[in-house]
This record gives structure tokens, C-alpha cells and sequence, in this order.
């Protein structure tokens, strides 16, 4: 083991076989584990087998994990941490430590990301065409081609904002890239402080072909980037003339994402009015981090520092590319070559027999996979289908993320404004799409839409709709429930399940769902969902203790998962009893995880993997046995639930058994095909860490062993 590795959890304990179950140094810490998992992503960048632009993306993920990782969690900890909190909420650690660590993991990530962008990807891109340069290596024509340029496209754009007696130091925004400048004006010793915003409309890495305009690529196997801050700099004195530039630095500042009592406040009695005055002082949170090259002087560091009142420790110092962008504009270049080929999704094969929607699901359960199957042909077109069929007499949706112009929207909108009775759920708390939100709720209502914001004190987190549509002498109900939001773009880069149904028994429940969201009802006994915050935990956790009970009586016993995310601590504490009592368990997750497998006579029938393939895992799929030895004779489960207490005790969020056997095949193919990945699966240790997967000796599906989880689904779709 790499001799600088810095443990996700407490020393783990000298005799397992004897601790108490509830023992926290049992528990993995959150946010350590978290940056595990941006180990895993950033390994992706390094990963010579895949191809070059594919690991430039991968690059840019990592990224971006760590900006949304400093804006949510070292924000908390700083947060807690002034407020005089002094242990982490789980397994003890104080929180002092875990930032510390947390600090020293990241500065390791960040050494690793820098050294793979200059010493692996920069050189093979050059190799490719590709060339990523510095101002400095223009000849002075390309030189003369961007300054021209700049004049045209950038400067007029720039608003330098000076530092004097009657110009405070101005407001700087979460996650903006700027230029720092220090000015004289000549002759005079007194210097001063400005700040240029690179504007957010101009692309990172300004592209500089041999022939044609500046900005443009008519060749992509043959071109030129230089960053634009580079640019900004070269032409400073345009932007500040008759004054000598003294120095400069750049420089980019995160802020706390702030939010965090959205939750709590919920019960205000204008839910949107709270959200909107949250989002204007999100914009002013705290800041966490400020990036630097390590050519910043030091004296605008000081000053930078002194002004946004941080320090020392706050500052990140990187060679690679600040912004995600910059990586994704590369990446997206027209090199078919040095990318993977594009996927398109498959219509689903009962899809395609020219039957309504509504006929199909009549004549089974659907289970479709995305973005192996096409979510515009099967989910879109579910309800874009209802709104324009004459016998569909209402429409209700849950929405937590999607697009501003999302194809749901326009649909919900169609049948409202055809006497359709329509109900849409926007949850306005959903973390970064607050305000694109609050703007669908305001356009819904306008059209005649009933739009409620969830239950009060709860995030309403599901993935549901519901048709009902009038046949013969009543109404019949269809359902969709699935494990991915309603957003077309993340359903191209997403893995989801979701189930279509008319089953009486869970259109039922789907509809007293709904009612409890928009009416306050308070139903809590269903006829086959789990319900959270309602049922959902404590069947969980019925079901793995009658699995534990099951091993105890020498019964066949197995419990599969797969989730993003493995945190409640009740779960853990359950699936450690089961261990105990012999239950085999696997799971997948592919995010942070607090449970400690393998530790021996507590987590030994433990095995978790996490896959970081072409797509990102997000379905929820939960299997047990049942005390079957055949998996398919068991019991199925998908929804919207990772196994983390917020989800179980703090959202609306559900779960729903799968019975039809062609669906429960599709999700025993899932499962099976991610515990056999030997190509994009990396095995979770008891401290903590992860390591590859590059053999697996008994897979259950022999091909995803070579081909992986990515390459198995692609062949089978």
C-alpha cells in the first residue's frame, strides 16, 4: 500500500469478532471516503486503454468533484468547526482531523491531476495535433492574429474593477476565474489592486489555427490552444492604459454553496419567497478556497488573502486547468479518433411494434435501462403521449432536476392547456437547481398547472408519474417509477432504471403518493412500496435481518445492492449482523461508503466494488434472497433510496418491488454483469481505500470479466 495513504476511518479495531456492532470506529468517514471516490475518477484520466479525449473528460470530472466538494463539505466542516462542534457526526473523528486529512488527500489528488495534465495528456495531444501552448510560443504573427482578436471579442467585454479610496475591493463570485493586477502609475510609488473577470461567455482555451479566424477550428486534427487568461495578460496594457503593470496573478475563489438550512426552514409559509431570498445570499456565502498557479508573487497573494479574510490554508496552488470547461472544450473536439464511439441509445424492442404506450404496459411491465434504451423513446414519450391521448383525463409528475426547456415541461403544459387535470411536485430545494426551479414552478402555474413544492420539514427526492386514463366503463392508471430524475441530458450520462406498470396494486400506492405530496395526507400503510420516511427504513431493514434469520436456520440467504451511496448507520449496523450470521452480500456502490468490508468475523461475507465506467451508476436496485437459491426468485426492488439516512428519514423517496420476470431478469443482469467487472470495478478495502479489479477468478458473467460493466450491457442492449 502506497506508503503516503491516509485512512477513510478510525484505526480499525484489534478484535472485530467481539466489538459491539455499534461500535463507530466501524464506520468509515463521509467525506474521507468521498475523496476515495474522486481517486477512483481521477485514476480514469491515467487509464492508457482508454482513449485520449475520453481521459481529458475524466480529467475535468475529477475537477469538477473537487469544486463541489470544497463548496459542500469543507465548507460544513469550516462552518462547524467555528461554531465550536468538535466531533464528526458518525464515527467519532474530530472534525478538526477529518478537515486536515481531507486537506492533505486533495493536495495529493491535485499533485496527481497536475502532473497527469503536463506530463501525459498535454504531450500525447501534441503527438495527436492537439497542441495546448502558452502565449509565449506564438510566433509574433499568431501573436498580432490574437491581440487582434482580443480587441475584437474580449476587450470589449472586460470590466476592470480598481482598488482605491473610493473604490472598495469588489465582490468576487463562487467558482469565477480572474486576473489579479497590481498598477503603478509611472513615476509614482503608490500601487494598486484590480481585478479582471474572465467573462463566463468565452471559451477557456482560445483556439489558434494556421490559417482562418482566431476562435475557430477548421481543422481539428491540426490545432492550437492558448488559455485566455493568457491572452487577458498579454494585453493588459490595453485594458489599463497609460499605466505600468506591476504584476499579475490568477487566481480562481470557491465559495460555501450555502443552502444548508433549506431543509430545516421549509416550513416558512411562502416556500418559494425563502428559496429566492436563499439563492440571493448564496451568492455572498463564505469563501473556502482560493486556487493559485505557484507563480503568483507573493504579495498579491497577501493581499488576495487579507481581502477575502482567508488563510494561508485556504490557498490551493495548481498547474492544471482551473475549470471543468477548459477540459469538456477540449474533449468535445471533432477527433472521432481520440474518443470513444457516440452511443445511441436502443429503442426498447416491445417499443417498436407501433402499439400506443399505453397498449404496451397493458401488456406487461416494462423495465427500461438508460442510456443503453432511449429515454426520449420510452420516458418522454410515456408522457408526451398522455398529453396528447383524449381519453387521458390527468397527469401528475415529480420533478427534482431537468433542463430549462425540458420536453416534460412542454408536455405538461400541452395537457393542461387541453382541460387535462395536471399536478407537477417542483422541488425547489434540489441542491444547484434552486433557481432553474423556481423558474419551471412560475412557468407551470402560468399555464395552468397545480404546482405544489412537497411536503413540509421534507425533501421530496422520488421519481414518479402518473396517468390516468379513462377505458371502457372506469379509469385505469399507469405508473413510471424510477431511480433517475426526469432531465434528458443527464439520461444520456446517467445509468437508470425505471419501471412502467398499470399493476392495480402499485398505481395505487403511486396515487396515494401523490395525494400525501400535494393534499397532506397521511397515509402510511401501502400495498407494495416502500415509502420513506414512512416504511421504507424499517422494511429495509426487516428484510436483511429475515435474511440474517434465514443464514441462522441454514437456509439459502443473499442480499445484492446497488446504490451511489452507503451511509445509515442503522443499515450498516444490520448488514454487519448478517455478515455475522453468514448472509453472502455484494454490493455496488459507487460513491462514498462507511461500511468496512472484509474485516474478519464482523464484514468477511462483505464484498462492495464501485464501477467508474463510460457512464455514471446511478440506478437503485436492492435484491433478497428470500431464502431462493435462484436470484430471480427472490425480491426485487428499484427507486430513488440510496441506503444514507438522509434519504430514509429526511426526503419523500420510493422504492417499488419488481415482479414481472422479464424485469427482474434485466435487473439480475445489471447486478450480476457489475459484481463480475474486472475491467472498470475497483474493490473496497476495510480501511477505506480501493484498489483495481483486474481479474475476477469466478465472475457470474464470464464477459463482463474482459469487457467490462459498459462493454457486457452495450453487447446485450
Amino acid at each position: 500500500m502506497n506508503k503516503d495513504f491516509i485512512s477513510t476511518g478510525p484505526q480499525l479495531p484489534e478484535c472485530p469478532a467481539t466489538a459491539e456492532l455499534d461500535n463507530p470506529r466501524l464506520l468509515a468517514n463521509r467525506d474521507l471516503s468521498w475523496l476515495r471516490f474522486l481517486s477512483r475518477v481521477r485514476l480514469q484520466s491515467a487509464e492508457v486503454r482508454h482513449p485520449l479525449l475520453d481521459r481529458v473528460r475524466f480529467a475535468g470530472i475529477a475537477t469538477g468533484v473537487l469544486d463541489e466538494f470544497f463548496m459542500k463539505r469543507i465548507a460544513l466542516m469550516l462552518e462547524r468547526i467555528e461554531e465550536g462542534q468538535v466531533k464528526a457526526s458518525l464515527e467519532g473523528l474530530p472534525i478538526r482531523e477529518v478537515l486536515d486529512r481531507s486537506i492533505r488527500l486533495i493536495q495529493q489528488e491535485q499533485t496527481e491531476l497536475d502532473r497527469i495534465w503536463f506530463d501525459e495528456l498535454v504531450p500525447q495531444m501534441a503527438a495527436e495535433g492537439v497542441d495546448i501552448l502558452t502565449y509565449g510560443d506564438l510566433s509574433p504573427n499568431d501573436r498580432l492574429r490574437s491581440d487582434q482578436w482580443f480587441e475584437r471579442e474580449v476587450e470589449p467585454v472586460l470590466t476592470p474593477l480598481a482598488v482605491d479610496e473610493g473604490h472598495p475591493f469588489p465582490f468576487i463570485s463562487n467558482l469565477s476565474t480572474s486576473l489579479g493586477v497590481l498598477l503603478r502609475a509611472p513615476g509614482e510609488p503608490a500601487k494598486y489592486f484590480a481585478r479582471l473577470k474572465l467573462p463566463d461567455g468565452l471559451p477557456r482555451m482560445v483556439a489558434i489555427p494556421e490559417e482562418g479566424s482566431i476562435g475557430s477550428i477548421p481543422d481539428p486534427n491540426c490545432i492550437r490552444f492558448v488559455p485566455l487568461w493568457q491572452l487577458v495578460e498579454a494585453n493588459l496594457n490595453a485594458v489599463f492604459p497609460g499605466m505600468e503593470i506591476v504584476d499579475t496573478a490568477l487566481f480562481r475563489l470557491t465559495r460555501a454553496a450555502g443552502l444548508e438550512t433549506g431543509e430545516e426552514d421549509d416550513d416558512a409559509p411562502d416556500l418559494m419567497s425563502t428559496i429566492e431570498s436563499e439563492l440571493a445570499r448564496r451568492r455572498f456565502a463564505g469563501p473556502v478556497r482560493l486556487e493559485m498557479e505557484p507563480e503568483s508573487s507573493q504579495e498579491l497573494r497577501s493581499l488576495l488573502l487579507a481581502e477575502l479574510g482567508l488563510s494561508e490554508d485556504a490557498v490551493m496552488v495548481r498547474t492544471s486547468p482551473f475549470e471543468p470547461a477548459a477540459y469538456h472544450q477540449i474533449a468535445d473536439l471533432l477527433r472521432p479518433d481520440l474518443r470513444r464511439p457516440q452511443w445511441t441509445p436502443a429503442v426498447p424492442q416491445r417499443l417498436k411494434e407501433g402499439k400506443d404506450m399505453f397498449s404496451t404496459i397493458r401488456d406487461g411491465d416494462l423495465l427500461v435501462h438508460h442510456p443503453y434504451e432511449s429515454f426520449h423513446d420510452s420516458v418522454e414519450r410515456f408522457i408526451r403521449e398522455a398529453a396528447q391521448d383524449d381519453k387521458v383525463v390527468a397527469i401528475k409528475q415529480t420533478l427534482y432536476r431537468t433542463t430549462s426547456d425540458s420536453p416534460f415541461i412542454e408536455s405538461l403544459i400541452r395537457a393542461a392547456e387541453s382541460g387535462k387535470q395536471v399536478a407537477c411536485l417542483v422541488e425547489l430545494r434540489a441542491r444547484f437547481d434552486e433557481r432553474n426551479n423556481v423558474g419551471l414552478a412560475r412557468v407551470l402555474e402560468k399555464h395552468g398547472v397545480h404546482v405544489a413544492y412537497g411536503v413540509v420539514g421534507l425533501k421530496t427526492h422520488c421519481k414518479l408519474s402518473l396517468v390516468i386514463r379513462r377505458e371502457g366503463h372506469g379509469l385505469r392508471r399507469y405508473a413510471h417509477v424510477g431511480t433517475g430524475n426526469y432531465h434528458p441530458d443527464t439520461a444520456q450520462l446517467y445509468t437508470d432504471c425505471g419501471m412502467l406498470s398499470c399493476d392495480t396494486r402499485l398505481t395505487e400506492d403511486v396515487a396515494d403518493v401523490f395525494n400525501f405530496l400535494t393534499g397532506r395526507s397521511r397515509k402510511e400503510k401501502f400495498n407494495d412500496i416502500l415509502l420513506a420516511p414512512q416504511t421504507m427504513k424499517a422494511s429495509f431493514l426487516q428484510k436483511i435481518n429475515q435474511e440474517a434469520e434465514l443464514a441462522t436456520q441454514g437456509k439459502p440467504s443473499r442480499i445484492w445492492g446497488k446504490m451511489n451511496q452507503l451511509e445509515d448507520p442503522d443499515i450498516i449496523q444490520a448488514l454487519y449482523m448478517a455478515s455475522r450470521a453468514g448472509v453472502e452480500i455484494q454490493l455496488i456502490v459507487r460513491g462514498f461508503c462507511l461500511l468496512r468490508p472484509g474485516i474478519p468475523g464482523l464484514s468477511d461475507n462483505i464484498r462492495i466494488v464501485s464501477v467508474i465506467g463510460r457512464f455514471l451508476e446511478h440506478s437503485r436496485i436492492f435484491h433478497f434472497s428470500g431464502g431462493k437459491v435462484d436470484p430471480s426468485l427472490g425480491d426485487w426492488y428499484l427507486g430513488s433510496a440510496d441506503w444514507m439516512r438522509r434519504n430514509l428519514e429526511n426526503r419523500v423517496e420510493v422504492v417499488a418491488p419488481v415482479r414481472d420476470s422479464s424485469c427482474i431478469s434485466r435487473l439480475r443482469e445489471i447486478i450480476e454483469v457489475g459484481l463480475s467487472d474486472a475491467l472498470d470495478a475497483h474493490l473496497i478495502l476495510p480501511d477505506g481505500d480501493s484498489v483495481p479489479i483486474t481479474e475476477n477468478q469466478d465472475p457470474i458473467v464470464e464477459e463482463a470479466a474482459t469487457k467490462g460493466t459498459f462493454g457486457t450491457l452495450c453487447d446485450r442492449t
